[in-house]
């Protein structure tokens, strides 16, 4: 079992930046894919990035490229997206996820390879 925690949304003005973290529970957090995804009212929830075990391979959404940067630290058991550039169009609530059978080079997009889900954290970007 594994146990994520979020934390570092907010409001935010289009243009200015936030980063997320998301704390993990467990000894075995670096046998984890982690992912962020997000949701908006009324829609599907959907990949941001996703990050492998050691953090060799990450892959993102085309929308996030060049703005938003996932990046993990095992021995502190957290991964974190960092998100510049925030436009009102990436209002959502976002989720990190930990998936336990990627492999170590996998960076599952799918949320339905993901086993653990944390709370989710708003953030909320006004124009």
């Amino acid at each position: 079992q594994v146990q994520l925690v979020e934390s570092g949304g907010g409001l935010v003005q289009a243009g200015g930046s936030l980063r997320l973290s998301c704390a993990a529970s467990g000894r075995t957090f670096s046998r984890y894919a982690m992912g962020w995804f997000r949701q908006a009212p009324g829609r599907e929830r959907d990949v941001v990035a996703a990050i492998s075990w050691s953090g060799g391979r990450t892959y993102y959404a085309d929308s996030m490229k060049g703005r938003f940067t996932i990046s993990r630290d095992n021995a502190e058991s957290t991964v974190y997206l960092q998100m510049n550039s925030l436009a009102p169009d990436d209002t959502a609530v976002y989720y990190c996820a930990a998936a336990s059978r990627a492999g170590p080079i996998g960076v599952p997009v799918d949320p339905e390879k993901y086993d653990f889900w944390g709370q989710g954290t708003q953030v909320t970007v006004s124009s």
